[in-house]
């Protein structure tokens, strides 16, 4: 039984005048006892709260930043009217910090044998399952004095995906595809290495493109067209371990991170390559593998969608193992991880080679914006310290990247908001160079 301040209110009013004109137990029981038996009564005539039923609808999955909608249906199986409070509990995370009580909390009014849809507006602030709790309803007597009160467990799930906000930039990547791979009209003739058609020769052609064996079978002179190659493997890797937990800017270094892989994954299906993916710290988190390229980007989304940092230190072997399993033949391996030069000079630059031989490499890492603003502080003593310390930082990182960059790894290393068209533009880079 739950009493509501109706019933404290008028326990209050009531005591008031035994307390002035006859304070003695006889008129505290001559106030109490009718309050007592109106607040059984409420208590009985309330709608039972074990014989509602409920069934969920809506949304089961949401990019993060985005509302779902679930709806709760609630059947009043019972013979009285239902007056009632319900909540219905999520994970916190389920909403922006503060608007949980008023988005969890219902009023609703269910005749005998009806029912009635509640709908809850959910706003993740995290990847993953949001889970919902149990259901609590707190039914009320008609006079408002007193409530029934229960819980229900009515399982629903939705999942929360990556926000794909570097999804602006692919227009202007994909034009420069197309300008790459001569489907637009453009000045001068698309860069590629693969082999496309004949056709006859114009003047200000190259003579090197002139297939002579073709122009022999026919009267005119034949030259060679070129696009960029297809059916390239391309394999993202994803470093799921301690680095990748760091924060940098509003965001997680990982949450970056697959920003630029949703990026790379779109435009590199569209040029007509097969992308995997395979995150790892000391096992494998998640992986995809042998999606079309209409397939591709929904199961890398859903792949990614739990994925949450690991705080242990990243096994460079048993990456690179699980790397030359997953890519058996030659493949552009792009590792998203951090160039922190130890976790670089102990882990990764040693197992470089087994992946260079067989691999072209590219290695992207998210850099602090802070520390860019601290190299360019000036002012006070402070600021000076500051300045030296993001400016050593920034050397370190510079040193670890041209040491990568000897072992044949191509590197990029960007601000979260930058790094997913940096990315891009370098998988281009080695696309139209024919690296790939």
């Amino acid at each position: 039984m739950a009493l509501t301040g109706r019933t404290a209110l008028i326990a209050a009013l009531g005591s008031l005048p035994v307390g002035m004109f006859a304070p003695s137990w006889a008129g505290i029981l001559a106030v109490n006892a009718p309050l007592s038996i109106a607040i059984l009564c409420d208590y009985a005539l309330a709608a039972p709260v074990k014989s509602l039923r409920f069934t969920r609808s809506g949304d089961t999955s949401v990019r993060l930043g985005e509302s779902a909608e679930v709806h709760l249906t609630v059947t009043n199986r019972a013979g009285r009217r239902l007056r009632a409070r319900l909540r219905d509990a999520w994970e916190p995370s389920s909403w922006i910090t503060g608007t949980e009580q008023s988005r969890s909390r219902h009023m609703l009014t269910v005749p005998a044998g009806e029912r009635r849809r509640l709908t809850t507006v959910l706003r993740p602030t995290r990847r993953g399952e949001r889970q919902a709790r149990r259901v609590t309803v707190r039914s009320f007597g008609p006079m408002g004095l007193a409530a029934r009160q229960g819980s229900h467990e009515v399982p629903w799930a939705v999942r929360v995906l990556p926000p794909f906000t570097s999804r602006k930039h692919l227009p202007s990547r994909l034009a420069r595809l197309r300008e790459l791979d001569g489907r637009t009209s453009v000045l001068t003739r698309g860069e590629g290495t693969e082999f496309d058609s004949l056709r006859a020769y114009v003047p200000g052609d190259d003579t090197r493109s002139i297939d002579w064996r073709a122009t022999a079978r026919q009267s005119a002179v034949a030259v060679r067209t070129w696009r960029p190659e297809r059916d390239r493997h391309i394999l993202i890797v994803l470093d799921t371990g301690r680095t990748s937990a760091g924060r940098v800017g509003d965001v997680p270094r990982l949450d970056a991170a697959m920003d630029a892989a949703l990026l790379l994954t779109v435009l590199a299906s569209r040029a007509g390559d097969r992308v995997d993916l395979l995150a790892y710290d000391r096992r494998v988190r998640a992986q995809v593998q042998g999606r079309s390229s209409g397939d591709v980007l929904p199961a890398m989304v859903n792949a990614l969608a739990p994925l949450e940092p690991e705080l242990v230190e990243t096994d460079a072997r048993g990456l690179s193992a699980a790397t030359l399993k997953s890519a058996p033949r030659r493949s552009l391996v792009v590792l998203l991880t951090g160039l922190d030069a130890a976790a670089v000079d102990e882990g990764l630059v040693p197992v470089l080679p087994q992946l260079t031989r067989r691999h072209t490499v590219l290695v992207a890492s998210v850099a602090d914006p802070h520390i860019q603003e601290m190299s360019a502080a000036r002012g006070t003593v402070d600021a000076v310290y500051e300045a030296a310390a993001g400016t050593q930082s920034q050397t370190q990182r510079r040193r670890t990247a041209e040491q990568l960059q000897r072992h044949g790894v191509t590197v990029v290393d960007a601000t979260p908001d930058a790094l997913a068209p940096a990315l891009a533009d370098a998988y281009l880079a080695l696309k139209a160079a024919g690296r790939l």
